[in-house]
């Protein structure tokens, strides 16, 4: 059953995905990554306010969390489960970690995608 919540609250959250990106490209142009932005952005910002409010506020059916953090905010954007995890090692004082995590995913999830451009690349344009 908790699949079913993580997969309608992912649905969901992919749609919206979907539609803020459509929006920021309409109003803004593609020059720049501003969907992009704007999903992590509003993904992170929601992240924080919502897996706070159900972790330390509110006490609620576990599914809800499944529903809204990993399910619709996994699919709206990981960003914002990434600012959450480094949030939490920076509240903890943690900072060679938070360091480490930051620097080090956006340098490996950088250098992945360029791999995987490069392997497009060599594999389809000739």
């Amino acid at each position: 059953m908790d699949l079913v919540w993580i997969s309608i609250g992912g649905i969901i959250g992919v749609n919206c995905r979907y539609f803020v990106f459509r929006w920021a490209v309409d109003r803004f142009g593609p020059g720049f990554p501003y969907g992009t932005l704007l999903v992590n952005l509003s993904g992170a910002f929601l992240v924080g306010i919502l897996a706070t409010a159900l972790t330390e506020w509110l006490i609620v059916d576990p599914r809800l969390r499944l529903f809204v953090i990993i399910g619709f905010l996994g699919s709206y954007t990981t960003f914002s489960t990434f600012t959450y995890d480094a949030f939490v090692l920076a509240d903890r004082g943690d900072w060679g970690r938070v360091a480490v995590y930051v620097l080090g995913t956006n340098a490996l999830c950088l250098a992945a995608c360029l791999v995987g451009v490069m392997i497009v690349r060599a594999a389809f344009v000739r």
